[in-house]
């Protein structure tokens, strides 16, 4: 049994592929990475943009759509949600015999209505229906205008990944919107345990904007405190999940047969290489937990990494440290706005480059 196995095994932890490109799904690399322990796939912007601007994989099926006379928007969500719909049929099996815990995977409403409410609710439903699969999330941005829309969503009985989340702050608010929104739903009659949710909280990122604002800082307490930011506030971000999915009001939305909503550990790459490159795989191991990984992660996990129970070891010494980083000036709220605008601005970029690259390319069909 692989470490990567052992994951899900042992610790009731689910490793997910950060990744998809046609080519995974034409030469089976997908469906083998399946066999081989992964039980889920995300997918961003970011994601999308290099699997169609980097590789020929979709030229065939952009050039039949382009000479159809479909407009450039629409040919970009066609690709994006044919490989999005050919990953829920190799994760199937997985949802099914995991009873609906496992084997999704999630396509992103678009960056551009991060700060929409209406138009990200109209948009998630719209995927939903277009993609009418039991395994399928749709992700909504836990910004401000977001929260609303994620608990709308769930109200619907629609499955949701949350994704940019930052802060303990915004995370209370997404697990609130999750409780209500089911709680909409039960009493309009819709069953629960039909309804599935995952809160994607960014790790590594958070210790690339705090190591830059205690470097910034300067001062021998604020240097003891690189990269400790992250693993810390995601530890505590595990305490408040099992807070709250316990106590009256969720047994009796469990009694239904609601699920909790799990935390998807994201951004999960070491982005200083002063870090171990397993650092934020092998930190976070616990049960009811989501890790979603790029391919180079789970090499290294593999190879190097430890399979532990340690998300919920250390809880005292990580709120010690989110007290330090307070005495040194670091607000973590903010930061986690900061990280939210950059994410968002990131995403948007992407589809901007992938938008461009597309006209490039139908350019170029029509002179043939």
């Amino acid at each position: 049994m692989t470490a990567l196995e052992r994951l899900h095994a042992e610790f009731g932890q689910s490793p997910w592929l950060d990744n998809i490109t046609r080519g995974y799904l034409r030469d089976g690399t997908l469906a083998r990475m399946v066999a081989d322990g992964i039980r889920g796939v995300t997918a961003n912007p970011t994601i999308f943009t290099k699997a169609i601007v980097g590789s020929a994989d979709y030229d065939e099926q952009f050039a039949e759509l382009t000479a159809a006379g479909v407009p450039l928007e629409d040919a970009y969500w066609q690709l994006v949600v044919d490989d999005i719909t050919g990953a829920l049929g190799v994760l199937r099996p997985v949802f099914d015999a995991a009873g609906g815990g496992d084997g999704f995977a999630s396509i992103e409403v678009a960056a551009s209505l991060a700060r929409d409410t209406e138009a990200t609710v109209a948009a998630a439903r719209a995927l939903h229906e277009r993609i009418s699969e039991p395994n399928l999330f749709v992700k909504i941005p836990a910004t401000a205008e977001g929260v609303p829309a994620i608990r709308q969503m769930i109200a619907e009985g629609r499955s949701i990944n949350i994704t940019l989340i930052f802060s303990l702050a915004r995370y209370a608010e997404v697990i609130e919107a999750y409780l209500s929104g089911l709680e909409t739903f039960v009493a309009r009659g819709g069953d629960p345990s039909r309804v599935h949710s995952v809160a994607s909280f960014f790790v590594s990122r958070v210790d690339t904007e705090v190591d830059r604002r205690l470097e910034k800082a300067g001062t021998p307490e604020a240097m003891a405190l690189r990269g400790e930011a992250a693993i810390a506030q995601a530890k505590l971000a595990y305490r408040l999940f099992r807070e709250r999915f316990a106590g009256p009001r969720w047994e009796r939305l469990a009694r239904f047969g609601a699920r909790p909503q799990r935390p998807l550990w994201a951004s999960t790459s070491t982005k200083n290489p002063a870090y171990p490159d397993t650092r934020y795989v092998d930190e976070l191991i616990g049960p009811d937990t989501v890790n979603t990984l790029p391919e180079v992660t789970i090499a290294a996990f593999n190879d190097h990494g430890t399979p532990a129970r340690t998300v919920d070891v250390g809880v005292a010494e990580a709120a010690e440290v989110m007290r330090r980083l307070a005495a040194a000036g670091v607000d973590m709220d903010d930061v986690g706005l900061a990280l939210e605008e950059q994410g968002v601005a990131a995403f948007h970029a992407s589809y901007q480059e992938v938008a461009t690259a597309l006209r490039d390319k139908a350019d170029q069909l029509s002179r043939r």
